[in-house]
């Protein structure tokens, strides 16, 4: 048997935890970074997502965590979207409850007060979009001068979505002997001079590639005309399975997750403008099972962590050859294979190409051909029925298999398409919508909430907090 967690130096009661969790043996990254944060060194880790990351910062962070005063949290985890913080608060829970820990995830589409009643109660963990919490900071919701270790994960992603000034604004305000520990996909650029400016002799790690190979994955570059995109999309995702379908704006992921419904496709639609019953239901869905796609922007689906994805579909082009490589690498992870397909029109061509040279492929463009296409086994998860007459909202419309067209060795021999608009930001029809005009189609750019650090929200007082720190024995409920 090879190394345990107790062996790294991981508490008892959180082996135990574990354990019971099915988790017996660390991965690499957990085995590499796990001790040197126990000893409360700085860590600079480049790994890629899905490679174990959660536990190699968790582990250590819960077993150094002490216990707070009110709104005086002494850990603290930034991650740049709202899944992402969900996913972390959902792994550090149980591991918190073993120290008798409090954790909390902070982010938009909550309500403030929400969030202040909870702080106001005594919090030790925060899990936190940066945005949401700079607005907290500015509103005297929290403090952050005893926060003594900060996670930041996913940095890459922060650099990408704008996030490291109000990140550089955070960490200015925690405690400055703090253990600071970074995880991202890439260390250079930007994060690079993060790790230059706020942490301190550093322990570099490195696991995994230094970028998303695109050598485990089968690449497709489809041509096609716009009216046949959704019919092709959809006999694509009964062939491969799990499948999640990029669209460029969030009236695009709506429309198509409307269309392949239509197809007698289950699929979840995530995007920004969606609340956060909405996406939590969305994810719910989607990871357990009960639909086979996952229709989303790129801002949406960014820091989503979901295993056995088997196929990701371009059905709007990426932006670039980073974009590219960021969204087809939601399949093919830890060894295993995956499909990508691109779906292209004429016009796209020239982007398509030069998308390619970015991301290091040269594929051929060619009509759609299902046959070539792995074999995956697919428990068909329908589209459940729509009420009649109603729209995307209100009950779902059923649909069948469609009758199979040897051309393209797919379904629906006299299919003529649905849309005649193309891609997510083109036409179609408009499901369910009310007013005269067209609805504007806009690139998505996030909840603004997580978007937007400087936001609104009720005015709190300090009342009651008091420094200090350190474990101790009191009950919680008499915090002060």
């Amino acid at each position: 048997m090879g190394v345990s967690f107790f062996d790294l130096g991981i508490n008892p009661a959180l082996v135990h935890t574990l354990a019971q969790q099915g988790i017996t043996e660390p991965f690499e990254v957990q085995r590499e970074a796990i001790p040197d944060a126990m000893l409360g060194h700085d860590i600079c880790c480049r790994a890629p997502t899905g490679s174990g990351k959660t536990l190699a910062f968790g582990l250590p962070l819960v077993s150094r965590t002490e216990v707070a005063k009110i709104e005086l949290p002494t850990s603290l985890i930034l991650t740049p979207t709202r899944e992402l913080a969900e996913q972390i608060t959902k792994v550090i829970k149980p591991l918190a409850e073993a120290f008798d820990l409090e954790v909390i995830s902070v982010y938009g589409g909550i309500p403030y007060k929400v969030q202040r009643r909870a702080l106001s109660s005594g919090v030790d963990i925060v899990v936190a979009c940066p945005g949401r919490l700079i607005d907290l900071l500015e509103h005297d919701a929290l403090s952050l001068e005893h926060t003594q270790t900060v996670v930041i994960d996913e940095a890459d992603r922060m650099a990408d979505m704008g996030f490291m000034e109000p990140v550089c604004k955070i960490l200015d305000q925690c405690a400055k002997d703090r253990q600071t520990i970074l995880f991202s996909a890439t260390l250079d650029d930007e994060v690079a001079e993060l790790v230059e400016k706020y942490q301190n002799n550093p322990v570099t790690i490195e696991v995994g590639p230094k970028e998303v190979s695109m050598e485990t994955m089968e690449h497709f570059f489809w041509l096609m005309k716009s009216e046949m995109k959704s019919n092709i999309t959809a006999e694509a995702i009964r062939k491969c399975g799990r499948t999640i379908v990029f669209c460029r704006t969030r009236l695009g992921v709506e429309r198509v997750g409307s269309e392949l419904e239509d197809e007698g496709v289950g699929v979840a639609t995530l995007h920004g403008g969606m609340d956060q019953r909405q996406r939590n239901r969305a994810m719910r869905d989607f990871v357990g099972g009960e639909c086979l796609a996952l229709i989303a922007t790129d801002v949406a689906a960014r820091g989503i962590d979901v295993e056995g994805i088997n196929c990701v579909v371009h059905y709007d082009p990426a932006e670039n050859g980073k974009a590219y490589k960021h969204r087809s690498g939601r399949t093919a992870r830890a060894g295993a294979t995956g499909t990508v397909i691109s779906i292209v029109q004429h016009p796209q061509k020239k982007l398509c190409s030069r998308i390619q040279r970015e991301a290091g492929i040269k594929i051929a463009f060619r009509p759609p051909d299902f046959k070539i296409l792995p074999n995956y086994e697919v428990k068909h998860v329908p589209a459940p029925r729509k009420k009649s007459g109603s729209g995307r909202g209100g009950g779902r419309r059923g649909g069948g298999n469609r009758p199979y067209n040897k051309k393209f060795g797919n379904q629906n021999r006299n299919y003529r398409g649905r849309n005649s608009g193309g891609g997510g930001g083109g036409g179609g029809r408009n499901r369910g919508r009310s007013g005269g005009g067209k609805p504007s189609d806009r690139k998505d750019g996030g909840s603004r909430h997580d978007r937007n650090p400087h936001g609104g929200g009720n005015k709190g007082s300090k009342a009651g907090r008091k420094g200090g720190g350190g474990r101790s024995n009191y009950s919680r409920r008499h915090r002060n």
